[in-house]
Parts: C-alpha cells; structure tokens; sequence
C-alpha cells in the first residue's frame, strides 16, 4: 500500500528557509534546507490560513515531516525567492493514496 509520494515524483528540489517570527529588523528564518519535491508552478486563487483568497504562483508537493511554516521564504529550481501562503498535510486516512505535504506559494 502507498502510504507517502514516491520517490519518482520528487523530481525537483526546493530550498527553504522555516519562518521563526518577526524582529525588530523584520522576519527571522532558520536555517536554509534542501527539500525534494515536486513544483507545479500554476497561477490559481486560494485560500490563505485566515480565509482570505490570494493568488498563488507556484505550489510544491513533497514527503511529509518538511519544517515549512507560513510566511517561510523558498527558493525554487529557476532561483526564483518566494514566500509560503499556506502548508497543507494531506493524508490519506488509510486509503491507497500517498500522504503528503501542499505547500502554496505567492
């Protein structure tokens, strides 16, 4: 039974920096990590943590356990820095479907 995203599906690597908080001098992130995935860079409306719709560029799926908040800064395969809207555990609840991480970006 499929219980996390095969590793065949972790095509791509992204590096994130979790969120720590906000100082005086603006927000804090802990150190930079590796973190295969998979990037779907699609432009698609949803839901930040609050309810509010915001348009998101790019999201990544990968294997769940990854330490990435909202408001973490990740870098994609292009380079390109970019800020975490909203990380989604999805489980299956037993049924043949991989668990996972959605992580939705601006």
């Amino acid at each position: 039974m499929l219980t996390t995203l095969p590793k065949f599906m972790l095509g791509h690597t992204v590096t994130v920096e979790p969120y720590l908080g906000r100082t005086s001098v603006g927000p804090r992130y802990g150190p930079a990590s590796p973190v295969r995935c998979f990037v779907d860079e699609q432009t698609r409306t949803v839901r930040d943590p609050t309810g509010r719709e915001v348009v998101s560029s790019s999201t990544f799926y990968a294997r769940p356990g990854i330490d990435c908040p909202q408001d973490s800064r990740v870098t994609l395969p292009s380079g390109r820095k970019t800020t975490v809207i909203a990380r989604l555990d999805r489980d299956g609840g037993g049924m043949p479907t991989p668990d996972h991480v959605e992580v939705q970006l601006l």
